[in-house]
């Protein structure tokens, strides 16, 4: 018998601690984030540069990564091709391709990228230069971001400007992680 009232007791503490721990990462809520008002597929198509980003997993000991965007325009899709060197600047190429789909009603402001099917990432372009050499990318969630570039290098004013506008939008960007692109200048 005493067993039997154990086994509850130790059940209902899981069952109590789970929840918990369900509870509180769903009680991690952001403020509404806004992104451009419109992002003209074609004009954002090429070779972006990475200039910072939040730490990703997938990420760890890149150096001079890069993204290439082809827009699918039959298909409906962006095709997306990442790459970085893996542990050096001279390091192994380490790639991987995907496709991103623009959101129905974002004006393609905010895309679900897809690298591993079935999962899709948030893609938000929170902001852009006019002339598309610039942009600040990030997901609402927060655990995602990015600063790329059309040029490996981007002007210190700038790369300042876009990091207090991230800040603002409640990115932590105490944790962003400049990219070394020292093989693509």
């Amino acid at each position: 018998m005493a067993f039997t009232k154990k086994k509850k007791l130790i059940l209902t503490a899981g069952a109590t601690l789970l929840g918990a721990v369900l509870i509180s990462s769903c009680s991690r809520s952001h403020a509404p984030l806004d992104t451009v008002p419109i992002v003209d597929l074609e004009r954002y198509m090429g070779k972006w540069y990475e200039i910072a980003s939040l730490p990703q997993r997938f990420t760890k000991g890149c150096h001079c990564t890069t993204a290439e965007y082809t827009f699918k325009k039959e298909a409906g899709y962006v095709e997306v091709y990442n790459s970085c060197r893996k542990d050096s600047p001279t390091g192994k190429v380490s790639d991987v391709k995907g496709k991103a789909f623009p959101v129905e009603g974002s004006n393609n402001s905010k895309l679900k990228v897809q690298f591993f099917w079935p999962f899709t990432g948030d893609y938000w372009i929170l902001d852009l230069d006019p002339d598309y050499r610039y942009v600040l990318v990030g997901s609402p969630d927060r655990e995602s971001l990015w600063i790329l570039s059309r040029t490996p290098t981007l002007a210190q004013a700038t790369y300042t400007r876009l990091e207090l506008l991230a800040s603002s939008k409640g990115f932590p960007v105490e944790q962003l992680q400049l990219m070394d692109q020292r093989c693509n200048q």
